[in-house]
């Protein structure tokens, strides 16, 4: 049970530093405006991903969170990190920025298939 705890701790650690707070305490400053404004998207879609992102953080965090409401954040996680890909590739092409979201992916699965195993009664 122990070796779980550490790689769940250490998946969602990683998710919540690069999916919550980083983006939080960066999403106003110029690099951060000026790379949504190249992928394409309006300034306010950065703005609400950051929402979404810290939300999705919490419920992942916090172990009295509902298991439906967690399936929901790793669902939005996911989608978040495939389009991320998505649009790196379309405006980039293939570089080494476009395996970044695909590795966030896998850290996302290793904490997705860890939190049932540490957490067996939420429901």
């Amino acid at each position: 049970m122990k070796k779980e705890k550490i790689i769940f701790w250490s998946a969602i650690t990683i998710i919540a530093l690069f999916e919550g707070v980083m983006p939080a305490l960066t999403s106003q400053t110029e690099l951060a405006k000026e790379s949504i404004k190249h992928l394409g998207y309006p300034a306010y879609f950065g703005n609400a991903l950051v929402v979404f992102k810290v939300l999705g953080v919490l419920a992942l965090v916090i172990p009295q969170v509902p298991k439906r409401v967690k399936e929901w954040a790793y669902a939005g996680f996911a989608f978040d990190f495939i389009f991320a890909a998505i649009s790196l590739t379309a405006v980039d092409g293939i570089n080494e920025q476009t395996f970044i979201p695909l590795i966030a992916i896998g850290v996302l699965a290793l904490s997705y298939i860890y939190d049932p195993k540490i957490n067996v009664n939420n429901k």
